[in-house]
């Protein structure tokens, strides 16, 4: 063979080659930026020619809160078990810092539809306002799994993995009339406007009151804690100076509003002195309880709630029949249970 042919022939082979190396990197770089987003990835597909994983955006409320950081527990574990089997699933966790930007949360669902992810796992922060954007991701092709809040019906989810909100709120109703032996003067410190959770848990508070201790009469039920400890104490304040001598029980229905109101009863000297019970848990109510200046805290199960809301959407991708709704569980904690195996397997999952 000419010299001539053989250049020509290396020359063709690397022409070739650097192509195909070219189309190669172009599409890694694609698969790279459908995954893009804030926080952490369970499962990937790894080797060549393997599965590519099934990435699923789980947006939560806030990202701040205890409760939070559980549920990004759970729904990592799901992942990776998926991936352990043989499924290889992608969490991307991704949401507004405060509770009550609706407008960044709109924006987070319509950036991971435009992305194509493959399922979307969302708190909706207001049931009224997340509506839209899950019915266009629906209408893209991306299925949503609503969980710890619902949204206005009828809407195109396909699942809803939360706590028995209603039931919660009538545990604390419960807990509060018994304290208060059926008669007393009570307020309760809502959350905020458009929370689908919160609102069922006030309302089963309010209904438990009503019809099973009619001599507690409830003299405030309609201020705001807004989404953060700071708002809430500042909202606890304002209600502890028109309240204080007169109030004997106080309710309020989520972590900030626990936290924040329980900052406002120790400042006033207060705490103890009032029978408080709030809802959700927080390693740092542990030692108020044990003191007595909280009586006792509804919990959810938030590392379960992140669990199954992802093993819920897995289950749809894979054409699986899913309910429509799946109860994750409430209790009472209390002095008295606290050492309760079953609560603790809450409180302090392994």
């Amino acid at each position: 063979m000419r010299r001539s042919d053989v250049r020509s022939r290396v020359t063709a082979f690397a022409v070739t080659m650097g192509i195909a190396i070219g189309l190669a990197g172009t599409a890694a770089c694609r698969g790279g930026g459908s995954a893009a987003g804030t926080g952490a990835a369970a499962g990937s597909a790894g080797g060549s020619g393997a599965t590519a994983p099934l990435t699923i955006a789980v947006i939560p409320k806030g990202s701040t809160h205890e409760h939070w950081q559980r549920v990004r527990i759970g729904a990592e574990k799901a992942a990776a078990e998926f991936t352990a089997a043989g499924t290889p699933v992608q969490v991307i966790w991704k949401g507004p810092i405060r509770e009550d930007d609706r407008e960044q949360q709109i924006q987070v669902v319509e950036g991971f539809t435009s992305q194509g992810v493959k399922g979307i796992v969302l708190a909706p922060l207001d049931s009224r306002a997340l509506r839209r954007p899950v019915e266009e991701a629906a209408q893209a092709g991306i299925p949503t799994v609503l969980f710890d809040s619902n949204l206005e019906a009828p809407n195109p989810a396909v699942s809803y993995v939360a706590t028995d909100n209603g039931k919660g709120g009538h545990l604390a109703g419960r807990r509060m009339g018994e304290l208060l032996k059926g008669t007393g003067t009570v307020l309760m410190l809502r959350y905020q406007e458009g929370s689908a959770s919160t609102e069922e848990r006030e309302a089963g508070f309010l209904d438990e009151l009503k019809s099973g201790f009619p001599g507690v009469k409830v003299i405030s039920a309609d201020q705001y804690a807004g989404p953060t400890r700071d708002t809430a104490k500042r909202a606890a304040e304002n209600l502890l100076n028109r309240f204080a001598n007169r109030v004997d029980g106080i309710f309020t229905p989520d972590e900030s509003s626990t936290g924040g109101m329980l900052l406002a009863l120790q400042d006033f000297g207060k705490a103890g002195a009032i029978t408080f019970v709030g809802f959700d848990y927080s390693a740092s109510f542990l030692e108020p309880l044990r003191k007595g200046e909280i009586k006792g805290f509804v919990v959810q199960n938030p590392v379960n709630m992140g669990y199954l809301s992802v093993k819920t959407m897995v289950a749809h991708l894979r054409r699986e029949k899913v309910p429509t709704s799946v109860d994750t569980g409430v209790e009472l904690v209390t002095p008295d249970n606290l050492q309760d195996p079953k609560i603790q397997a809450v409180i302090n999952p392994k």
